[in-house]
C-alpha cells in the first residue's frame, strides 16, 4: 500500500475520533492487519486487540459498578454482549471502519470479524498512547460510539444461545439439549466453520421437534460464532410457528 495512502487512512482517523495520537506508529499497529504487517515486516494489531478487550472490559465493569447496578441478569447480559464480536461489528460498521484499516489487497475487511478486532485495538492504542488513561478510552470510544448500550445488549447474538434454551424451556417445561453438527472448511490456519443439524433432545435423548434439514449457520472463523448464527435461525423459526 502507497505510503502517502497510510498517511491519509492515519489522518483521517484521528480525525474520525476527535484524538490525535502522541506516537503515530501506535496508530499504525492498531490499524494494521496481521496478513499485511507479516507481508510487510510490519507490525500488527493482535496484541493491541487483546489489550483493548481488557480495557474495554474493564471500563464497563467500572461504569456498571458506579451507576450502583445491582440486577445480576443485566450484569450477565453485559458481559455476554462484551463478548459477542458482533457488538463490535455492528459499531465498527456505523462508522466506516473499513476505510481506514491497512490491509492486504486479497484481503477481505469489509462485514469480517476483522473490523470488530481493530475496534478492540484502537481501544488498547489510545490507553497505551495516552499514558493509561482510562478516561481518554472511555470519552473517544465508549462514550462516543456505544452510548445506546440497552439496544446493543438486546441486537447482541451471543444472547440467542440463550434464548433459545429459554424459549425451548417454556414450550416443553424441561431443560432440553441442544445439538449442532460442525463442518470444517479449510486449512487448519485458516479454518472455517459451518454449524448444521440442530437438533433438540430431551434428557433420554429423544428428539422432541423436528428441524427443517435446511437450517444452517453462515461460514466463521470462530465455532461460537457459527454456533450463535444457526441459534438464531432455529429461535427465529420456531417463533414464526
Amino acid at each position: 500500500m502507497d505510503k502517502l495512502i497510510i498517511e491519509d487512512k492515519l489522518k483521517l482517523f484521528q480525525e474520525l475520533i476527535n484524538y490525535q495520537f502522541q506516537n503515530r506508529e501506535i496508530l499504525l499497529e492498531a490499524l494494521t492487519t496481521p496478513l499485511y504487517g507479516n507481508e510487510n515486516n510490519l507490525s500488527h494489531y493482535e496484541i493491541l486487540e487483546t489489550l483493548g478487550d481488557a480495557v474495554i472490559k474493564l471500563i464497563f465493569s467500572l461504569k456498571i459498578y458506579n451507576s450502583g447496578e445491582n440486577d445480576p441478569g443485566r450484569l450477565t447480559k453485559t458481559k455476554q454482549c462484551l463478548e459477542d464480536n458482533q457488538t463490535f461489528l455492528k459499531v465498527a460498521t456505523e462508522i466506516k471502519l473499513w476505510k481506514y484499516i491497512i490491509s492486504s489487497k486479497k484481503q477481505k475487511v469489509r462485514d469480517t470479524s476483522i473490523l470488530a478486532d481493530v475496534i478492540e485495538s484502537i481501544c488498547g492504542a489510545i490507553y497505551i498512547d495516552s499514558g493509561n488513561n482510562l478516561e481518554i478510552v472511555e470519552q473517544k470510544i465508549i462514550n462516543t460510539y456505544f452510548y445506546d448500550w440497552d439496544a446493543l445488549i438486546e441486537g447482541s447474538s451471543n444472547l440467542f444461545k440463550n434464548q433459545l434454551l429459554e424459549y425451548l424451556q417454556n414450550i416443553f417445561k424441561i431443560t432440553p439439549t441442544i445439538k449442532f453438527e460442525y463442518e470444517k472448511l479449510g486449512p487448519d490456519n485458516d479454518a472455517r466453520w459451518i454449524v448444521k443439524n440442530p437438533e433438540i433432545l430431551d434428557k433420554k435423548q429423544n428428539r422432541l421437534l423436528n428441524l427443517p434439514d435446511n437450517l444452517r449457520s453462515e461460514k466463521f472463523r470462530r465455532i461460537k460464532d457459527a454456533e450463535k448464527d444457526l441459534s438464531l435461525k432455529v429461535l427465529k423459526y420456531l417463533q414464526s410457528k
